[in-house]
């Protein structure tokens, strides 16, 4: 027998064929071009709050805690193809843009954040979009209520307003790109597909039934807005809606102008005051006014002579404007209906109020800060965060930075003292013959005990086990497929293990500790925090990691240091001798192996490392001069060298002054 979800996805399936032939006809039963390309252009354009932004809401549900586990890996998957990881601008939403602008409709399309200052998207085409990313930001509250939306919304597919935009330009986009249930290029599993193996595999009965609530939610929230552009798009068949629209839009700045013109006995100016809420009452005089010659927009005032070059409306209207104008004109002859203004979509339902409820409440208080460092380490592996914790990250990873400052000119294993538009490709080639000319040197040097690799094994677990962490911050939409951060998404991707659990570093680095007789709590754990088999000063690194993974955009020079040092730190050499002691000793030596191959200096991470950082220098805009590519070549180098910050006592007061400094700040 079908389950309530089946029952709702089949229910899904027979509404959006019927809805999809609902808006398909709208233009079958249009003769007029003018009118397809209005419909055209409002159905993109009312679709682009949810398609600029298609899968984003699944951007935060792996973090450093939960890396290892296989549901998150598997959603990890399915956000990693809609991003088109490994590609930039590749996202499903990339590919969206690419259609506005082929269709001229992207001027506040990119960034994505500008879309709310398009006065052609009304407020309702954000609710759904809006909701969906305000839960991403607590995914620990809203995992099974995402991926249910998140199924409904692959089970549509090609939303029924864009099916009519690719019924009239089939060949303008890649459609099976911005269709969320389609796979993407040399995907072997489509997007529904990958949806449907998170949800079969990744929950039990109770959190089911919350799947359920999120697929009903979406379901109630996607058809009302649907209903309501439907009925928007075939009122903007008439051309007077259009116009109509066009004055409430236009109303408030050209009162200012118009005191003096009159129409029917009364000023301009008044008449445009009233238009802000009913333009009716002008429209019908504007279209017996003399600026109007009904049926011939060529011979109209309004749309010649008063904004020709000479006119003094010059430059007013826009072009998509004046083709509005035009339109309406031409369509006079015949009688028009009072145009009404768009419809709102209705209220949310009950469910859709809980939700939204829930996801504006946020902290209840601001929250206090960890008291020591293991309490740090747990409480910074959630992504949601308090006040106080993302004050401590901020102040920490300040102090991080002022105590890898310290004395950097006399550290031999430093980056360049400047960046070289031959980019760093050279100096890294370097740098792994050096390390592996240290390898060779260090043959006589003797192996460790086997207590003693035990032991660097065990401390080293907080650091290995959130593999990744220092990058969590590229997971976000906008970094994802951009051209700076596609690099750092993709190498996260790849410390997790592409989604695979076997390829999956954390589980790995499990599977030799467990060789060792060591068993850990999971590292999410406050037990774990806690565990006494670790010193307090292993926790140090990987509280910066995941402290400085919190602000990409704050800290994106500094990661970028970080990442290269990072992928760089054991190739040709450290992996080599570790590989050694772990044979020696029985111990299995895949964690080594495959961070020796992946991090390689010539098609792998150490490589992607140094062309981020040289992409993200070539990009600054020349206007900022060479000055502000020396200053953001030194914070590259800070966090080159914040990997390994000195230890000494001068070198901690800087760190403790600094973190004291930005203390301060945050009380200013």
């Amino acid at each position: 027998m079908p389950t309530p979800l089946d029952e709702l996805r089949n229910e899904a399936v027979r509404w959006c064929a019927a809805e999809a032939g609902r808006f398909e006809g709208l233009v079958s039963s249009s003769a007029d071009p003018l009118t397809t390309d209005s419909l055209v252009r409002r159905a993109a354009l009312a679709a682009a709050p949810l398609a600029l932004r298609s899968g984003a809401w699944l951007q935060w549900q792996s973090a450093p805690g939960n890396a290892d586990d296989e549901t998150v890996l598997r959603i990890l998957t399915l956000y990693a193809s809609d991003v088109g990881v490994g590609r930039p601008q590749d996202s499903r939403g990339s590919v969206y843009l690419s259609l506005l602008r082929q269709l001229h409709l992207s001027e506040h399309a990119a960034p994505v954040a500008r879309l709310v200052h398009d006065p052609r998207v009304a407020d309702h085409h954000f609710h759904l979009p809006a909701t969906l990313l305000a839960m991403s930001r607590r995914p620990e509250d809203f995992r099974p209520e995402l991926v249910g939306a998140d199924l409904c919304l692959r089970t549509v597919g090609l939303l029924p307003a864009l099916r009519l935009v690719r019924q009239v330009h089939p060949q303008l986009v890649d459609w099976t790109a911005i269709d969320p249930s389609a796979a993407r290029a040399g995907d072997e599993l489509s997007g529904l597909q990958l949806c449907l193996a998170i949800v079969e595999n990744g929950f039990d009965d109770g959190e089911l039934a919350r799947v359920r609530t999120g697929f009903q939610w979406a379901f109630t929230v996607l058809k009302r807005w649907s209903g309501s552009l439907f009925a928007e798009l075939d009122e903007a068949r008439d051309p007077a809606y259009e116009m109509a629209e066009l004055l409430r839009h236009r109303a408030r700045e050209g009162a200012v102008y118009h005191q003096v013109f009159a129409i029917a006995g009364r000023s301009l100016s008044d008449w445009l005051q009233d238009a802000r809420t009913d333009p009716s009452e002008l429209l019908a005089e504007l279209a017996k006014s003399r600026l109007v010659k009904p049926g011939r927009s060529a011979d109209s005032p309004l749309v010649n002579g008063l904004v020709s070059e000479r006119g003094p409306m010059f430059r007013v209207f826009s072009p998509a404007d004046l083709l509005v104008i035009r339109r309406w004109i031409d369509s006079l002859p015949t009688r028009q209906p009072e145009p009404e203004p768009p419809k709102r979509a209705p209220e949310a339902d009950a469910v859709s109020a809980k939700l939204l409820a829930t996801v504006m409440a946020g902290p209840v208080d601001d929250g206090r800060e960890p008291g020591d460092i293991r309490e740090a380490y747990h409480l910074l592996q959630q992504r949601t965060d308090t006040p106080a914790i993302r004050r401590f990250a901020l102040d920490y990873v300040r102090g991080w930075l002022a105590r890898s400052r310290h004395r950097m000119a006399s550290d031999p294993q430093r980056l360049p003292d400047v960046w070289g538009r031959e980019g760093l490709r050279p100096w890294l080639v370097e740098q792994h013959d050096r390390q592996g000319r240290d390898f060779e040197a260090s043959a006589t040097t003797p192996m460790p005990t086997r207590e003693e690799l035990i032991d660097s094994t065990v401390q080293l677990a907080p650091l290995t086990l959130i593999d990744g962490a220092w990058l969590q911050g590229f997971t976000d939409y906008e970094h994802a497929a951009s051209e700076q951060g596609y690099f750092l998404f993709e190498t996260y991707w790849d410390e997790l293990g592409n989604g695979v659990p076997r390829l999956n570093h954390p589980l790995i680095y499990r599977q030799v500790l467990a060789e060792m007789d060591i068993k850990v709590p999971p590292t999410a754990s406050r037990e774990f925090a806690m565990w006494e088999g670790f010193r307090d000063e292993s926790f140090e690194l990987p509280v910066y990691w995941l402290s400085i993974g919190r602000f990409p955009r704050t800290f994106m020079p500094e990661i970028l240091g970080l990442n290269l040092a990072m992928e760089l730190s054991g190739v040709g050499g450290t992996y080599r001798r570790a590989r050694q002691a772990l044979k020696k000793y029985g111990f299995s030596t895949k964690f080594v192996d495959i961070h020796n191959t992946i991090d390689n200096v010539a098609t792998g991470h150490s490589a992607w490392a140094a062309d981020a950082v040289d992409t993200y220098l070539a990009s600054l805009p020349v206007s900022h001069g060479a000055g502000a590519v020396a200053e953001v070549w030194e914070r590259v180098r800070t966090g080159f060298r914040s990997l390994n910050p000195p230890s000494g006592l001068l070198a901690r007061r800087a760190f403790r002054r600094a973190r004291r400094a930005s203390r301060s700040l945050a009380t200013i």
